[in-house]
């Protein structure tokens, strides 16, 4: 019962860390039928910058407390993300927004080769390590052992993702958001400036995914150039797992991934022995993945976007 406990602890703050990463797939591909696989690396920059400027601040005010540099470490990776979401967007993506579905593909996967590499050349290849300046704080609850940092992680990004829900079903926005996604066409028509939705979203999803990368990095202690790539591979499984292009699918999509690898690396290793264990944790995900796509292709909450003409 305690494995289980803390397995399920466990798959619920790497659930909340798939899901922000997730939105930023989900929202893409809605209003553009896109996939953006570059959207891994920009999360893999955003714990690199704030990296970067966490070490500068320790450097130059080495006073300071830990929870305030962490702060600004990602007060600057969230626009440092947000540019270059809407740069990727300009620069690769909207030149071919009415060519043949498979030169945007191609360009995604391009891009992500591209920013990993100079990911490399600017930090180099080594692990970066993330500095000790968050609260150290434990708590056992039926067994479990929780961390102030999987509270604060978790906590972060369930307010992330209801902030998001309001922005894309209250606000004026979303609204064209959900506009644009059901037909770019009719919602031009109505005044709706496409162009600019389209890299509004782009820059909202790579501010989520700036702060899901430094998440990351903090929950692990420490990044690395090409930890975006398999980060970004499993948030665009659980994306098609909730269904994609839905906010609240890949939300659901991205804990339910979190949980499933959890407990197969942990609760079901821990039954056959350590023969099924950590290193297979990817395989009952995927598994049950391709499960749910076998019987439900459109994904467990189903696809929003319209079919367009």
């Amino acid at each position: 019962m305690d494995i289980l406990a803390q397995q399920l602890v466990n798959g619920l703050v790497l659930g909340s860390i798939y899901a922000l990463v997730a939105l930023g797939y989900t929202m893409v591909y809605g209003i553009l039928e896109l996939i953006n696989f570059a959207h891994g690396e920009v999360t893999m920059i955003g714990a690199m910058v704030a990296l970067t400027v966490i070490g500068a601040l320790l450097g130059v005010f080495p006073q300071l407390p830990g929870l305030v540099v962490v702060l600004g470490g990602v007060l600057v990776a969230i626009p440092a993300c947000m540019l270059l979401g809407f740069g990727i967007e300009k620069v690769a993506y909207r030149p071919l927004r009415h060519a043949p579905r498979l030169a945007p593909l191609i360009t995604a996967i391009g891009m992500s080769i591209v920013l990993q590499n100079a990911a490399m050349l600017v930090w180099g290849r080594q692990y970066v390590s993330f500095p000790p300046l968050l609260p150290q704080g434990r708590y056992v609850i039926l067994g479990a052992q929780i961390t102030d940092l999987q509270i604060f992680i978790v906590l972060l990004s369930f307010t992330i993702m209801g902030g998001l829900w309001l922005l894309v079903e209250r606000s004026r926005l979303g609204r064209a958001m959900r506009a644009t996604a059901q037909s770019r066409e009719v919602a031009q028509l109505m005044g709706v400036n496409v162009d600019r939705i389209v890299s509004l979203t782009f820059i909202v999803g790579s501010g989520l995914a700036a702060v899901a990368g430094v998440m990351v990095s903090a929950y692990y202690g420490l990044a690395h150039y090409y930890m975006g790539f398999m980060l970004g591979l499993k948030a665009f499984s659980a994306a098609v797992l909730g269904g994609i292009g839905n906010i609240v699918g890949a939300m659901l999509g991205g804990l339910l991934l979190g949980i499933i690898e959890a407990l197969g690396a942990g609760y079901i290793g821990d039954l056959t022995g350590g023969f099924l264990g950590s290193h297979y944790q990817d395989v009952f995900a995927f598994f049950v993945l391709i499960t749910v796509l076998v019987f439900r292709p459109s994904g467990l909450l189903g696809e929003r976007v319209a079919n367009r003409a």
